[in-house]
């Protein structure tokens, strides 16, 4: 069996979660099945899940299982209830009055391999084949911009606002095209969001999400 190392491991495994079409909520498979869809030993296999798991990017339900995306709050109700309260038109104003801070914290705290990550979700949202993995790397490239803050507050309250933002649907996603046109509009305003953190343009990343947030609500309110 090809192992790898550590790090040719870690991204075969962030590839696979990120385009594989997960069943149960994001559901990772046993831990026997994915070694064997990987072609790794599952001592290997476990220090990458655990390296993700430390990043966020999955989390453990003893006895349920292993799955993709932020741990959910354990005050569920308390989301639930907020669910209710809510619409699309306030999620979108929350992302706009929320977001670009957390850009700009990204931009003036951000390590070069953060940068690298955010860079990597862009370039992956912009290649991907179908819609669903296009907002499969869509989420991960605003995570990250969140883990770059360096602020876990700011992070929890992030995955928050998202999973409110789940649970609230503004539109289903598009079929026709079967994945983003060459000229999707988040493609340029990702790129200048990303851009402005490389460059540890603080004003100019809050300025380049609140810019492409807005576009979100817009392009959103022509598809309900």
């Amino acid at each position: 069996m090809d192992s790898g190392t550590e790090a040719d491991i870690l991204s075969r495994l962030r590839d696979f979660l990120a385009t594989a079409e997960l069943s149960d909520g994001g559901r990772v498979p046993a831990e026997r099945v994915l070694a064997e869809t990987l072609g790794v030993g599952r001592g290997a296999l476990r220090k990458a899940l655990a390296t993700l798991q430390a990043e966020g990017v999955i989390w453990r339900h003893v006895g349920k299982g292993t799955f993709t995306g932020e741990r959910p709050i354990d005050t569920v109700a308390d989301i639930q209830a907020m669910v209710q309260r809510t619409n699309p038109p306030e999620v979108m104003s929350a992302r706009i009055a929320f977001e670009p801070e957390v850009a700009r914290c990204a931009a003036l705290n951000a390590t070069p391999s953060q940068i690298v990550e955010i860079r990597n979700c862009m370039l992956k949202a912009q290649q991907a084949p179908t819609w669903r993995i296009y907002e499969q790397w869509d989420n991960r490239l605003h995570r990250a911009i969140g883990e770059a803050s360096q602020n876990s507050l700011l992070l929890g309250l992030l995955d928050t606002l998202n999973a409110v933002r789940r649970a609230v649907t503004w539109g289903r996603l598009r079929n026709n095209p079967v994945r983003p046109p060459r000229d999707h509009h988040s493609f340029e305003e990702h790129a200048a969001i990303v851009e402005s953190i490389a460059n540890r343009d603080g004003a100019g990343a809050a300025d380049a999400m609140r810019r492409h947030l807005r576009s979100v609500e817009n392009h959103m309110r022509d598809l309900s």
